[in-house]
């Protein structure tokens, strides 16, 4: 298939990428490339699949020099004239819209942003594939979307109206809009509601990277809520799998319209991924315990009934081993100095 994939400097969108080039599909990847994070681990991202920094011009194609089958634009997708060009002379089988204004705390003080690329940037995404009939349109969502829900296992046939985010409020608002468009124009989309992603590549403000960063510099962490969390963590070669046999997997056209958990479907205390940490850098963390933060929400814990009856998957990579993962990478990438690991 050819499939564009918006967000492919970022971390979940590089791993989509690598997998979907590597079996062979033609894949268009577009980035605006912004400073949300460090922008070089974005460019250092795009570097593993070929693509590098000095030939990289706004709304121009750059050719991999590593897969044949891999062309990238830096591309804002509130720019529609640029997004629409772009849908026209490539011919797109499929879409997957990873680009979006990422992390709940952000989106407190820098609320705009959010309305700019998750709400104004995914309506464009819907016109353009709406137009240029686009066979199957799979979106990032998020556990966020549940809010208060108390009821655990989060299940996809959950009510969802109860935000404590606008990041979630945004998310909730792409598979309203989403929904309209399967309804209106049979346009097929597949909503992902991401659990808590991880590993190698991973973002700077997700909680993993800050405690390890914390850590191996001799700084305190913060643990809200008094460390009462706990968190349905997921690897992201698990979440890559989901995402590609979804992908694959077009809704049936009576009903062009569906969302789904991703999430291992086991949650983890908050207490245990630290002390996981902790095995891995061989520091034990000096602790801050702190009050709940705005925002955030004591547990996420996903149903993924439905994922399995569909495709026949489910994540199953432990904090385990995904931590372990995670730390050779960023000891390499970081250049950390070997340290003994804690004793289980």
């Amino acid at each position: 298939m050819k499939i564009l994939i918006t967000g492919t400097a970022g971390f979940i969108g590089f791993h989509l990428a690598k997998r979907l080039l590597e079996r062979g599909d033609e894949v268009v990847g577009v980035d605006n490339i912004n400073d949300y994070y460090d922008v070089n681990l974005k460019y250092t991202r795009l570097a593993q699949t070929g693509i590098f920094k000095n030939q990289i011009q706004y709304g121009k194609p750059v050719k991999s020099a590593r897969y044949d089958n891999y062309v990238f634009y830096q591309l804002d997708l509130t720019d529609c004239d640029h997004l629409n060009k772009l849908f026209k002379q490539e011919s797109f089988d499929a879409v997957c819209n990873l680009a979006a204004q990422a992390g709940v705390r952000y989106s407190l003080t820098n609320p705009q942003a959010y309305i700019d690329a998750n709400i104004q940037g995914f309506f464009n995404i819907l016109e353009c594939s709406r137009h240029h009939a686009i066979k199957h349109l799979v979106y990032a969502s998020s556990s966020s979307v549940y809010g208060l829900n108390q009821k655990m296992p989060f299940s996809v046939h959950d009510n969802v109206d109860r935000p404590v985010s606008l990041y979630a409020a945004s998310k909730k608002s792409n598979e309203l809009m989403a929904h309209a468009y399967s309804h209106l124009f049979q346009l097929p989309t597949t909503g992902l509601r991401f659990f808590t992603v991880y590993g190698p590549w991973g973002r700077p403000d997700m909680a993993l990277f800050i405690f390890t960063k914390a850590i191996l510099e001799g700084n305190p962490i913060e643990i809200f809520n008094h460390g009462n969390m706990q968190r349905d963590f997921t690897y992201v070669d698990d979440i890559v799998e989901g995402i590609v046999r979804l992908i694959d997997n077009s809704p049936n056209p009576d009903m062009p319209y569906r969302v789904f958990n991703i999430g291992q479907g086991a949650p983890v205390s908050l207490m245990d991924f630290i002390a996981e940490i902790e095995k891995n850098t061989g520091i034990i963390a000096r602790k801050d315990f702190l009050p709940m933060q705005d925002g955030d929400v004591v547990a996420t814990w996903a149903d993924v009934d439905e994922l399995q009856k569909t495709i026949n998957y489910k994540p199953s990579t432990s904090i385990k081993e995904g931590i372990k993962h995670f730390m050779a990478w960023y000891k390499a990438y970081y250049k950390v100095p070997a340290v003994q690991e804690i004793e289980s």
